[in-house]
């Protein structure tokens, strides 16, 4: 029979410093782990945070280039359009074509009221040219709708500064055809804008719809 002996004072401290430091060791390990994945997953939401804040320069980059396009772009058109407007200026000087437009863009009106009794509104200079050719317009408007048309020339004149053109009302101006060459100008620029922007600059890659 085998005789245990009992472990003297110096196996029983090794022991316990054995175990103590196996015990040590395996906590260590745990504590480096989990601090590595700590680490990792800081590391790995700093690269994240570093990404995503490239990509939002990068964005933001494209949109102030982009905005950039796009506010020279308006400026060329601006600068386009004020000189139509001052070209419209000069329409008056040529007394002929400026004398057919007039009957043109009062016929217009009439046509557009369908009403036998209208008030036009002209500058003060153009009242000459209005009294020609509202006898025309009118006789036009007849031949063609079967239908008199008296025509009256307001005192309340188109401010002098004005390009031309008229403004034709009824039902004591509660229905208004605003044919200005100022308003006319507008209605020419909203209907060739697109063409305008493709002579200019082209095909935008955006655009889905083309008229």
């Amino acid at each position: 029979m085998t005789t245990v002996r009992p472990l003297n004072e110096d196996e029983v401290f090794n022991e316990m410093k054995k175990m103590a430091d196996e015990e040590f060791n395996i906590e260590k390990a745990k504590i480096v782990r989990q601090e590595s994945l700590n680490i990792e997953a800081v590391f790995e939401r700093k690269i994240k945070q570093a990404e995503v804040q490239k990509r939002i320069a990068q964005s933001n980059h494209v949109n102030k280039a982009r905005l950039r396009v796009l506010q020279e772009r308006q400026q060329i058109l601006d600068s386009l359009f004020e000189d139509s407007q001052q070209n419209i200026l000069d329409i008056p000087n040529d007394q002929d074509q400026y004398t057919e437009l007039m009957e043109g863009l009062i016929l217009q009106g009439l046509y557009t009221l369908m009403d036998s009794d209208v008030t036009i509104r002209v500058r003060e200079a153009d009242v000459e040219i209005a009294q020609f050719v509202t006898e025309r317009a009118s006789q036009n408007f007849q031949e063609t709708v079967k239908q008199q048309s008296n025509i009256t020339i307001s005192d309340n004149y188109l401010p002098a500064n004005s390009a031309g053109g008229v403004i034709v009302t009824s039902l004591q101006g509660k229905i208004t055809v605003d044919n200005t060459l100022e308003a006319r100008l507008e209605i020419v620029k909203e209907e060739m804008l697109p063409q305008i922007r493709f002579t200019l600059f082209g095909n935008s890659p955006s655009r889905k719809f083309f008229n």
